[in-house]
């Protein structure tokens, strides 16, 4: 049987990492789908690249630390 590339330990390791990235996606999700704002201009493409940044970055940051692990 081949053993799995992130294990139970891994798993474990990462959550503290996942978390926040299913927070980050949230507010991502619910700003996209039901904006309080209009959506339009350089204010708003700042607020999204202030989710988006992070959101990518933690994602390869959790990723190669699993690998790592």
């Amino acid at each position: 049987m081949a053993t799995p590339i992130f294990d139970r330990e891994t798993w474990l390791d990462i959550t503290v990492n996942i978390i926040p990235l299913g927070i980050i996606g949230f507010f991502l999700a619910l700003f996209l789908i039901a904006s309080p704002w209009e959506i339009a201009g350089l204010t708003s493409m700042v607020g999204f690249a202030l989710l988006v940044v992070p959101f990518v970055g933690l994602a390869l940051l959790t990723y190669f630390a699993a690998k790592v692990i």
